[in-house]
């Protein structure tokens, strides 16, 4: 074997060692960003559920609250105690919102700002805070509710998921509320 021969063996092994090092590299480094993107994806959705799990219990400790001090539904709690339930409802809502303010894109967060007011007005109301007929609260929760799949539709864009929560194929229904009770004026607001 010359050494024409040799150099071509040489330099096809360095090409070979070199391109199997690229194909490696390559691999790994997408390897890695998938795992990063599925690690990051998988905490959004931790965070967003948590966002929208805390922000209904917040209402319906407001709805518990707002039931008792307008004698449309008596409680066990004095409205104190539901009052603390309440403020602690809505620390924990401000908890999830901060981690959705540190992982959502910015959509994601502009709608979490939108659905914090919603849920804000209804505890402004249930508080006292804000005066407001029965009619002004069940729309509080109208609005609320639209600003959930607001929020959902946000979610579902920033984690790549197909499909929507809004549009033609789902219309907007309305609060779910039992029929009147004979001889009153007003129906129990509900979720």
């Amino acid at each position: 074997m010359g050494i024409g021969e040799q150099l071509v063996t040489i330099a096809a092994v360095l090409l070979g060692a070199l391109t199997t090092h690229w194909t490696t590299y390559v691999m790994e480094r997408n390897r890695s960003k998938a795992e990063l993107l599925t690690r990051w994806d998988s905490a959004k959705l931790s965070a967003y559920e948590t966002y929208v799990d805390t922000l209904r219990a917040a209402i319906f400790a407001a709805v518990e609250l707002y039931e008792s001090k307008n004698d449309i539904r008596p409680s066990p709690k004095s409205d104190a105690e539901l009052l603390v339930v309440l403020m602690e409802a809505t620390r924990e809502r401000g908890r999830a919102f901060e981690r959705v303010m540190l992982l959502g894109g910015d959509d994601v967060v502009e709608a979490a700002h939108e659905l914090a007011s919603a849920g804000a007005a209804i505890d402004w109301q249930a508080t006292g805070k804000t005066e407001g007929t029965l009619d002004d609260w069940r729309e509080k929760h109208r609005t609320a509710f639209r600003e959930i799949n607001e929020f959902h539709e946000q979610c579902r864009i920033d984690l790549g998921v197909q499909g929507r929560v809004k549009g033609e194929n789902h219309p907007e229904r309305d609060l779910l509320l039992p029929p009147q009770r004979p001889g009153s004026g007003n129906s129990t607001p509900t979720q």
